[in-house]
């Protein structure tokens, strides 16, 4: 099998990185916000382009699938030609994109940028997790994974409050095109600053495996597309066949890894990393948790809009409450995290499905009153995510062999983003099920109280599966 040689080793990174952290944050700001903010301009899309429903879809999915299928090639990547370098790619691919998305001037060629946005940030995503951990130790690293936590929170909690806002101001007549033109900004700063503040770092002289990197992103893809589109289309037959074809091309990519590792070769992911508890329960913990984030914010935004008859600024407005409880308990996730170690997630989720629950309660009991209502159950549930986002990934990557920094980062990327997707299309699929089959007054608030009650539900097992997490990175 053909393979790529990596440029030589550099020196090891050292331990302090001076001005980097801003930089890094700044790529997993807008990249995150990109996975959200487009939702919020799914009307305008359809006036402005003449979008199809199909359109609508991939424009919406295409992001997403790219990121998905590209996240762990983008780690090896950095792992072998450089993390810095790689951010920085990965960061001119995503800001170029961005300026073709916000230039569009049809459906067919945003749903291609986005793709490409979703390429740039498959590339830029590992690097950042992989860079302060290897750069960052001590105090130092639990306040930068923090930072990283409250970075994710604010592209993703107020990814619709800030889309909202953006289209609300309509500046320079740009209406939803101001979404993706302002990451343009963002993107030339934190380029023009990258090389002079995060230092350089790669793994030993290894080559690229190239038919390990197409039989992943196939079975990503695979896997990904049919959990994405599948819920929307009503589940045709292609998107059983896709997920029964993920089954054997993933099987045939553990395999070959495998058998590349015995061979003396340079495998995409290096599977001793499996060996290592905090690794393989973090990964699990990781997917699990995934699967009630995105679904959460979900069947929020359709309750608010389509139950309440909010606008997406409005509704925007209401995930403050979530957004503040979130900040708030996410800054202080790494004290509690340095007293409690690994239940620092389990009090996160417990205090996530309270919320939860305290959510589904008052939507039924303020069904036919304010939307104020809720606010209570948001600040309780967004407490519970910055207990758990900022702390998990620090973690799972814990005593990580340096070397394989980056591909370990985008493995925990890709579960993170493959619960994503299950997520959404399992409690996706439930809260429609429930919004058809209701004859009540309020059928969206019962909907939500059901898609609710289940996260709470699943929130109880991610839990019980913290357990397993080793008390010290070393194991």
């Amino acid at each position: 099998m053909t393979t790529l040689k990596a440029p030589a080793p550099v020196a090891p990174a050292p331990v302090t990185m001076s001005g980097g952290l801003p930089v890094l944050l700044a790529g997993t700001f807008i990249t995150t916000l990109d996975f959200f903010i487009v939702n919020v301009a799914i009307p305008a899309l359809q006036h402005d382009l003449h979008a199809s429903p199909s359109a609508i879809q991939f424009i919406v999915a295409g992001f997403g699938i790219a990121l998905a299928a590209g996240l762990i090639t983008g780690g090896r990547l950095g792992d072998l030609y450089g993390r810095r370098r790689l951010f920085a790619t990965g960061l001119v691919v995503f800001t170029v994109a961005s300026a073709a998305c916000g230039v569009a001037p049809s459906a067919a060629i945003l749903v291609g940028a986005r793709v490409v946005q979703g390429l740039g940030a498959a590339l830029l995503m590992p690097q950042v997790l992989a860079i302060m951990n290897t750069v960052y130790t001590g105090e130092r690293r639990t306040k930068a994974f923090s930072a990283y936590g409250m970075a994710l929170g604010l592209g993703g909690v107020f990814g619709q409050l800030i889309g909202g806002v953006l289209i609300k101001m309509d500046v320079a007549g740009l209406g939803w095109r101001s979404i993706f033109l302002i990451n343009i900004p963002v993107g030339v700063v934190a380029l023009a600053l990258t090389r002079r503040s995060i230092p350089e770092s790669r793994a030993a002289g290894a080559r690229l495996d190239l038919l390990g990197t197409v039989l992943v992103s196939l079975g990503l893809v695979a896997i990904v597309l049919p959990l994405i589109q599948g819920p929307q289309q009503g589940w045709p037959e292609w998107t059983w066949l896709c997920l029964a074809a993920s089954v054997p091309l993933l099987a045939a990519f553990v395999l070959y890894q495998h058998r590349l590792a015995v061979r003396g070769g340079s495998p995409l992911i290096d599977l001793s990393l499996f060996r290592r508890r905090a690794f393989s329960a973090g990964m699990a913990t990781n997917l699990l948790y995934s699967m009630t984030t995105a679904s959460f914010f979900l069947i929020l935004a359709l309750y608010l809009q389509d139950g309440r008859g909010l606008s997406a600024l409005e509704s925007g407005l209401v995930f403050l409450p979530l957004g503040v409880g979130y900040f708030a308990f996410a800054a202080w996730s790494g004290r509690i995290a340095a007293r409690l170690g690994r239940q620092v997630i389990t009090v996160g989720t417990v205090v996530a499905a309270a919320g939860y629950a305290v959510l589904a309660a008052t939507s039924l009991l303020g069904a036919s009153n304010t939307v104020a209502w809720v606010i209570p159950g948001l600040f309780v549930a967004g407490a519970g995510m910055g207990l758990v986002m900022a702390p998990l990934p620090a973690l799972v990557l814990a005593g990580t062999d340096p070397r394989h920094a980056a591909a370990a980062s985008g493995v925990l990327n890709t579960a993170g983003q493959a619960g994503n997707a299950i997520g959404v299309a399992v409690i996706g699929a439930v809260f429609y099920g429930a919004l058809a089959g209701q004859s009540v007054p309020s059928p969206y608030a019962h909907a939500f109280a059901l898609g609710l009650s289940l996260l709470a539900g699943l929130c109880a097992v991610v839990a019980a599966t913290v357990q397993i997490l080793p008390r010290t990175a070393a194991n």
